[in-house]
């Protein structure tokens, strides 16, 4: 093999090497209060329609531990984690905690969606907007599923890019609660 075949390879090899890292980084990245006190605000002063049309204020749940989560009916990954949200809306909502959607997505949809796996928390309909939202919130590269953790004074206690697992939203939970 000639040398500079061994060197092509060499750099392909650590190329790939640094994609496949980049890659698993930005799917496993968490941060803890990556998000402006502006943008906290912006999404405590929002107001959208839930999946039945009603006006929700996010400030109403003021107070809470919440769990904001930006999803689609046609992310799978989002579908994947929902059942955990559910379950852990129902262990811990008594104790301060809510959980609230924001669809980016059509209201029909959503409306079908929650109707079908029981939704047990709000499911806010924003469309694409809530992308933009949710850069600034940490979303630097505006994916889905994407989760914004607030204790109950409102600072960012974590955002998830991807999903959020069910080990690493129990143990935030019980320590925010």
């Amino acid at each position: 093999m000639s040398s500079s075949l061994k060197r092509w390879l060499l750099v392909a090899v650590v190329a790939i090497g640094a994609l496949a890292a980049g890659a698993y980084v930005a799917h496993e990245r968490s941060s803890s209060g990556a998000a402006s006190p502006a943008a906290v605000a912006a999404l405590m002063n929002l107001a959208l329609p839930d999946a039945a049309g009603t006006e929700q204020r996010v400030d109403q749940w003021r107070g809470k531990v919440l769990v904001v989560n930006f999803w689609a009916t046609w992310c799978a990954p989002c579908r994947e984690e929902m059942p955990e949200f559910i379950r852990a809306q129902k262990e811990f909502g008594d104790k301060g905690l809510q959980f609230i959607g924001i669809a980016v997505d059509q209201a029909d949809k959503v409306q079908q969606y929650v109707a079908e796996i029981g939704l047990n928390y709000p499911a806010l309909v924003a469309g694409m907007s809530a992308m933009e939202l949710s850069k600034s919130l940490g979303n630097d590269l505006q994916a889905l599923p994407f989760t914004v953790v607030l204790d109950r004074s409102g600072s960012v206690a974590h955002t998830q890019l991807g999903i959020l697992k069910p080990e690493k939203l129990t143990s935030l939970v019980k320590a925010l609660l």
